[in-house]
């Protein structure tokens, strides 16, 4: 994990020395480093970074001032030369404050301290983060001893007659030696609806639906009594 950073003091050795702290970190980015605080709130009105090095006693504004003019900030490490600003860093939400004169393990502490929140944040995110899985597009059926490709979006509906079924598209219609099951298992199963033990629908393509009937272009397919339920639960959720 690589953690991009900025460093805003207006005490230019103050910011050398961060700035050399964090070049011999080797998941640390350094973005940007600022003595003006204005130039930071620009830098990070345009880009992200997801943590901020700032300095609470600056002439203009605070540290504490710029942060809360942030709509979404960054992860905050606080640094002064005053512990009493601690509580009020705190109250931001800091992750950590460093008191100068700033020691390197003291650094460190900190800087781990945002990487192990951090990584953990994003695992947690993975585990409530369903596992997405790809789509097909199309299938392929043999019909007159050719392989015919079928694009899932161009299917109406799919009529079965016991062994075999036709597929009805927007530009060909299309026989082939499947068993609705069959046919079933290889439709993407949230573009596709059974109404009937002989009729497949695609949703998409759906114009109208009454209590026993769906309508799709000219054609007017028959719900089956035992699918009523289902199709009403897929079509109104």
């Amino acid at each position: 994990m690589k953690i991009s950073c900025i460093v805003v003091d207006d005490e230019p050795l103050a910011l050398e020395v961060l700035s050399s702290f964090i070049a011999r970190i080797p998941y640390l980015v350094l973005e940007g480093q600022y003595t003006d605080p204005f130039f930071a709130m620009e830098h990070l009105r345009k880009k992200k970074v997801d943590l901020l090095f700032v300095d609470i006693q600056m002439p203009d504004i605070s540290g504490i001032e710029l942060v809360k003019t942030l709509n979404n900030p960054p992860k905050i490490v606080f640094t002064t030369a005053y512990s009493s600003y601690a509580i009020e860093g705190f109250n931001l939400n800091a992750m950590d404050y460093l008191l100068k004169p700033i020691a390197f393990d003291r650094f460190l502490v900190a800087v781990n301290k945002v990487r192990d929140y951090m990584e953990l944040s994003e695992a947690a995110q993975d585990v409530h983060q369903p596992e997405e899985k790809d789509v097909p597009e199309y299938m392929f059926v043999k019909s007159n001893y050719k392989d015919i490709k079928i694009n899932f979006n161009e299917v109406l509906y799919i009529e079965g007659s016991e062994d075999y079924i036709k597929i009805h598209t927007t530009t060909k219609k299309v026989m082939t030696l499947l068993s609705m099951k069959g046919v079933m298992e290889k439709l993407p199963e949230n573009q596709f609806i059974r109404i009937h033990r002989s009729f497949i629908v695609a949703i998409d393509k759906i114009e109208s639906k009454s209590n026993e009937r769906i309508t799709i272009g000219k054609q007017s397919l028959p719900i089956g009594a035992s699918y009523l339920n289902e199709v009403s639960k897929r079509l109104y959720r």
